[in-house]
């Protein structure tokens, strides 16, 4: 299963740089097809799985359902085999316009194992997943009857041996499609014995007026019905007046003190030239002193600089509606290609920031630009996919797809980050520091406990996190669940907040750092706009333990294995933002003093 064949791997290849494959590939691949009556529809059996741990999906034909003679797979584009996307033939016959009524599949004789594996499906809670016209449909295999009875070995457990399927049609396409399970017909898998069941299907066909266009609609209003929609909006607001509160705070704080300062300095140069300097004036020898560490700090804000183009560019997608409902792997898709196009930015960020630094060796540099953020995703991605191997769960990659990505990597991203590293070497461009720098730097001062480093990245993550925080839980409900997410005009509000909010308070942190004559402020602006990822990751904690039902080891490797993956992430996006931020307005203020 996977990506197989030589042609695929060149396909893969030949759309990274026509992001046809996958993106305006998978888009396109919503059905258009026009039927006539008695034609076959195709209808795949995708997967099953708990229903409460969305990330262990197994085969549909991993249970002993009825099994076509030939079982045929569907092929796949590559977002698609990362969503845990299986298609293969469903058992049913769903041909245009015509009814069927209690068809029998198959008649099945289920030994004591088949009967003990349906059983532990259903005390899971097992649902399946199908593809009808590339519409969704979904449904429980069965019941435990709990009613009347408080110990569980009295418990009874039930297999839905009988689906109703309702298409709706629009003249010669179809429109929706809906399966219910008939309550009455069931299969009692209680005990380990060998029982005969036979499975039924029925189909209807109703008329509709709704429009072939609009026929997602019914799966992207979920997320924004009235109720839905007051909440995502409180979100906003409250994000917002915590800007404006923080900006207005800010803003009104730092322009007074900073006048007064500018005054004073002013006012000191005038009236006593050998009067000892105090505050933030007193460090601008020190404070363009490069940092420790160079080498891994342009790392940091080049990688932190890709994966904000990145997320741009996956909002601009999200915007003009290529990640509609179920456009099966397209956001994944989306996410390999634009990361792999974008290693240049972060090649050519780094290496010309290493340069400004007056680094000399930027060939590590570069080494460590490209693997500071895939490494560690390519080692917990080694881990996850070992279990997944070892459940057997369509999470697990085939050996095809690996190595298309290791290609997309090798030929595309490499490439890129080189050359972007080479044009950063010969942009020439220097480090603008208003004051000199001295020879020997100044003894920072002792500070008190607050003024450190994990106290102020508390004080710094805490404020953008609390701006998002509500919006959070509707990404992780849609994420690691079964609810539908659409409205990314909101969520990229929220992401403009967010970067607002970040730049902002760690504008404030570096001022009041620098006041108290601690001139070692590029670190430090680095980790306090990173530390909302740190924020996000302790939301992780919550929500599986106080929002999900989430259980099993390998739902719960892969919930915090990939989070704190994509955390990562948004501590080094956020974190070159601060620092940027933190940049311009130290530049700012001591371009605005004469300094020596």
């Amino acid at each position: 299963m996977g990506i197989k064949k030589p042609m695929d791997l060149v396909a893969a290849l030949a759309a990274v740089f026509g992001l046809c494959y996958g993106i305006a590939g998978v888009a396109a691949d919503a059905s258009d097809h026009r039927y006539k009556a008695g034609e076959a529809v195709p209808l795949y059996a995708n997967k099953v799985g708990p229903f409460h741990n969305p990330s262990e999906t197994y085969r549909y034909f991993d249970l002993p359902f009825c099994i076509p003679e030939h079982v045929k797979e569907k092929s796949e584009a590559l977002g698609e085999v990362l969503n845990g996307d299986r298609l293969v033939d469903a058992p049913y016959k769903l041909d245009f316009r015509v009814d069927l009524d209690s068809k029998v599949v198959c008649p099945k004789k289920l030994k004591g194992e088949d009967v003990a594996q349906f059983r532990s499906a259903v005390l899971k809670d097992y649902y399946f997943q199908m593809y009808y016209d590339d519409l969704p449909i979904w449904g429980f295999i069965g019941k435990v009857d709990r009613e009347g009875k408080t110990d569980e070995n009295e418990y009874k457990y039930y297999l839905y041996r009988h689906i109703h399927f309702e298409v709706l049609y629009n003249g010669d396409r179809v429109i929706e499609i809906n399966a219910h399970t008939d309550p009455n017909a069931l299969a009692d898998v209680t005990k380990d014995r060998e029982i005969e069941v036979e499975f039924l299907y029925s189909v209807k066909w109703k008329e509709t007026r709704t429009p072939f266009e609009n026929r997602m609609d019914k799966y992207s209003q979920t997320s924004s019905l009235p109720h839905h929609l007051e909440i995502h909006w409180f979100s906003i607001i409250n994000s917002c007046v915590t800007v404006l509160l923080l900006t207005g705070f800010l803003a009104t704080i730092l322009m007074r003190v900073l006048k007064n300062d500018f005054v004073k300095y002013a006012h000191d140069e005038e009236s006593a030239e050998d009067q000892e300097e105090t505050g933030w004036k007193y460090i601008h020898g020190d404070v363009f002193r490069f940092p420790k560490h160079k080498s891994l700090f342009s790392a940091c804000v080049g990688s932190g600089t890709q994966l904000f183009a990145l997320a741009i560019f996956i909002f601009i997608l999200a915007l003009v509606g290529v990640f509609y409902p179920y456009n099966r792997g397209a956001l994944f898709t989306a996410l390999v290609v634009i990361y792999a196009l974008t290693s240049g930015i972060a090649g050519y960020t780094s290496t010309s920031f290493y340069f400004q630094l007056e680094g000399t060796n930027w060939v590590r540099n570069l080494l460590m630009t490209g693997c500071l953020f895939c490494g560690p995703l390519f080692l917990t991605f080694c881990f996850l996919n070992t279990v997944a191997i070892v459940y057997s769960a369509t999470a697990a990659l085939p050996f095809g797809t690996i190595l298309v990505i290791l290609l997309i990597w090798t030929l595309v991203t490499s490439p890129l980050l080189v050359l972007g590293g080479i044009a950063g070497k010969n942009s020439k461009a220097e480090f603008q520091a208003p004051c000199r720098t001295t020879k020997y730097p100044r003894e920072i001062p002792p500070l008190p406990w607050y003024r450190g480093t994990i106290p102020q990245m508390a004080m710094a993550g805490f404020l953008p996190f609390s701006a998002i925080y509500i919006e959070l839980y509707y990404i992780f409900a849609s994420v690691w669940g079964h609810r539908i997410y659409t409205i990314y005009s909101i969520l990229f509000i929220v992401f403009i907040i967010l970067l607002i909010v970040t730049a902002f308070i760690t504008v404030a942190l570096t001022y009041f750092q620098l006041a108290a004559e601690d001139h070692e402020w590029w670190w430090r602006s680095f980790l306090c706009g990173g530390s909302t990822g740190l924020f996000i990751y302790g939301y992780c904690l919550y929500y599986y333990h106080a929002r999900s039902d989430m259980s099993g080891f390998m739902q719960t490797s892969f919930f915090f294995g990939y989070m704190a993956c994509i955390c990562y992430g948004f501590f080094l996006l956020l974190g070159a933002i601060g620092f940027r931020a933190a940049l311009l307005f130290v530049r700012h203020i001591y371009r605005s003093i004469k300094c020596e």
